[in-house]
């Protein structure tokens, strides 16, 4: 064997060994995604959510929310406003969070609608609520990342993707 070959071949050992590391790791994901159903980052459902003295819960610190309510600037997101009889509003609100791919309503009331969004790869959930204040003629809403620190935009995206087809209803 020449010096040259006997130079590559740690270097062929190593770079096999790193590739049979990645085959493992990746197979192991695999398994545990199958295994857990794909909602291994679903996150558990929050016991805090709904409404208090006409109030939805606030954001926490990290900036994966925005709330209707929420003072600060980071957090601080437009409620939707409707034109329509408030049972009409709620209906219609109801039938754009139907329409919207991986959403699922867990509960629903004449003035307050929550539903569950997850992303289309990971299984990330976020937690939606919706608050109809009659007084006030707007519904407000929350939108917030039950798992990690920043949702790049999603939730506040989301909330105007929502404001966009409820607004097309309520003409």
């Amino acid at each position: 064997m020449t010096l040259e070959a006997q130079k590559r071949s740690p270097l062929k050992a190593i770079l096999i060994v790193l590739i049979a590391l990645i085959l493992i790791v990746s197979a192991s994901i695999g398994v545990t995604l199958t295994v857990s159903g794909g909602d291994m980052f679903a996150g558990k459902r929050p016991t805090n959510l709904g409404v208090e003295s006409g109030k939805l819960t606030t954001c926490p610190e990290t900036p994966n929310c925005v709330n209707s309510q929420a003072q600060d600037a980071q957090h601080k997101i437009d409620p939707l406003t409707y034109k329509s009889a408030p049972v009409k509003a709620i209906a219609d609100l109801k039938t754009v969070i139907e329409n919207m791919e991986r959403t699922k309503i867990i509960t629903e009331s004449e003035n307050y609608l929550y539903a569950e969004f997850a992303t289309k790869l990971m299984g990330f959930v976020d937690d939606v609520e919706f608050f109809l204040d009659e007084e006030a003629n707007v519904i407000h809403v929350r939108s917030a990342s039950r798992l990690g620190q920043s949702d790049l935009g999603v939730n506040r995206k989301r909330v105007e993707t929502i404001r966009a087809k409820f607004n097309e209803l309520q003409t």
